[in-house]
């Protein structure tokens, strides 16, 4: 990763990158036969929701190092390490070195993806639709076990020890969504809350916190009256000892999404791209590392099918995952 004295090179190189890829997209606007909600710089001639994998060989990258990231956490040092078993999996696998990259935010993430500074990713639920129509991202796993693909679940959160029993009494309250772009945290209280007679922003302030973790430390230190969240974030935390399981009351539980979706960047080599999700599909996850993420081994997915709850949900709530859009998100407007 760039050191602090290196950064505005990379940034301009960054910059150049972009706008060579918005020229590119300009000229092959005609040539592309559909594109969806896909940015212009990508195409999807198969209607699979996804960019295309470009069929100029000058496009394509088959770098020497490749960049990984988790979505973003309160502590990224605790997945680093969690994670560092698979990474020297992978490095191994694909004969490639392979690194670990802390982001800081979910824009931060699909920036780097969309500027040709990461290559695979793991995008939260609702970040998954900006990654793949403005980063090219192609999601192709999932964690899960035996019995299929992990899911989490919207949990409406507040202290135990509160005055709160049911959702109606939250009204008036300052509650904790996570981001504009998250499925749990902000996308389906939206959507599936009106339902039930709680509407954000209407019947409750909606205060963002940034992130689940912080969202449910806030709940537990009285920051925030209640909070939205991811139900496996949530049982990490409490794992790890960082809250207790009887620190909160759950006022509400929704059916099941799919969690973390895993992809890499549409223009990487196809032969790369096919070594990577067999080395994902191929690893035996590691008891710990199994514990502290849920799900002990990767499953393959499409976006187009597995991600559709999460795409009806935005929808729903009136989300476009537009470049406009995504740049109201980053500057956590709504």
């Amino acid at each position: 990763m760039p050191n602090t004295s290196s950064t505005p090179i990379v940034l301009r190189g960054a910059f150049a990158a972009a706008v060579l890829l918005a020229a590119a997209g300009a000229q092959a606007q005609d040539a592309c036969a559909h594109r969806g909600d896909l940015d212009a710089q990508f195409c999807d001639a198969n209607r699979d929701l996804v960019a295309d994998t470009p069929t100029d060989p000058k496009r394509l990258k088959d770098p020497g190092t490749l960049v990984f990231a988790f979505t973003p956490v309160e502590d990224p040092s605790i997945y680093e390490k969690l994670f560092r078993p698979f990474m020297g999996h992978l490095s191994q696998c694909v004969g490639k070195k392979v690194v670990f990259f802390p982001v800081q935010s979910n824009a931060a993430q699909i920036e780097a993806m969309r500027s040709g500074r990461l290559h695979i990713a793991a995008f939260s639920p609702g970040p998954v639709n900006f990654a793949v129509n403005l980063s090219g991202a192609v999601p192709f796993a999932i964690r899960g076990n035996d019995q299929g693909p992990v899911g989490m679940y919207l949990k409406m959160i507040v202290r135990k020890d509160s005055p709160y029993q049911k959702l109606e009494d939250l009204k008036g309250k300052r509650i904790a969504h996570t981001s504009p772009s998250s499925n749990s945290g902000n996308l389906a209280p939206r959507a599936l809350f009106p339902k039930i007679g709680l509407t954000p922003d209407t019947d409750y302030k909606v205060v963002y916190s940034g992130k689940h973790d912080q969202s449910i430390l806030g709940v537990k230190t009285g920051d925030y009256d209640a909070a939205p969240v991811a139900s496996d974030v949530l049982q990490h935390m409490t794992e790890r000892g960082v809250v207790k399981g009887d620190d909160f009351r759950v006022l509400y539980t929704s059916q099941m999404f799919p969690t973390d979706a895993y992809a890499y960047a549409h223009n990487l080599a196809p032969a790369l791209q096919d070594k990577i999700k067999q080395c994902f599909f191929d690893y035996k996850v590691p008891a710990e590392m199994a514990k502290g993420l849920g799900g002990d081994r990767f499953l393959p997915i499409t976006y187009q099918k597995d991600w559709e709850l999460v795409r009806s949900v935005a929808a729903a709530s009136g989300e476009l995952f537009t470049r406009e859009a995504f740049d109201k998100a980053a500057a956590g407007k709504k």
